[in-house]
């Protein structure tokens, strides 16, 4: 069964001047929205007031892909600047950017063109990178914690292949309560990891 959305007009409209290439409801705020530009910034609104941002963090050095909350004071980026930052929204301002709210930025994965996924999960963060592999980093390293390369397998044979057609991780989702993690690749594959 599906629901249908009735409303001839939206609550409210955002306007940003560079392309929103991603956005989040915050799950520990019913008023926090927050979306990722290729302007490089990370703009917060509080959806009751959206005449101004209610902070933009600035610190990426290219597109920003993705924006994940990590807690109810915490958010972390992807970017093809081959990095993902740890913002502490404490230290933010309401006025002009909030480049000092940037507590760690995470790198060891490769992002230069492709969106690679990110997800979180009790301070575990999970991207993807164009190596074909899936990084996961803790909120308090800077370095991975490991990392899995995932097997390219020919669709009509079933048997693996040589990855030598750069093929990358396109999408990340931890599963709740479980520890386990889906990854999925730009050649069709699925695989499914455990951390343990």
């Amino acid at each position: 069964m599906f629901n249908v959305i009735v409303q001839r007009n939206s609550m409210g409209s955002i306007w940003n001047p560079a392309n929103v290439c991603c956005v989040q409801f915050s799950p520990y705020s019913s008023h926090l929205l927050a979306f990722g530009s290729a302007d490089y910034r990370i703009y917060c609104y509080d959806i009751r007031h959206i005449r101004i941002p209610w902070c933009t963090l600035a610190g990426h050095g290219k597109t920003v892909s993705y924006v994940r909350f990590l807690d109810s004071e915490t958010m972390v980026s992807a970017s093809t600047d081959n990095t993902l930052k740890l913002w502490d929204l404490k230290k933010t301002s309401l006025e002009g950017l909030s480049p000092n709210a940037c507590n760690l930025t995470f790198s060891g994965h490769t992002n230069e063109k492709n969106f690679v996924g990110l997800a979180v999960l009790d301070g575990y963060i999970a991207c993807g990178s164009e190596t074909n592999e899936v990084y996961a980093y803790y909120k308090s390293l800077p370095m991975p914690i490991t990392s899995h390369k995932i097997g390219c397998i020919d669709p009509i044979s079933g048997s693996e292949i040589n990855d030598e057609n750069g093929h990358f991780v396109s999408s990340v989702c931890w599963r709740r309560k479980s520890q386990m993690l889906a990854s999925a690749n730009s050649n069709g594959n699925i695989e499914i990891l455990r951390m343990v």
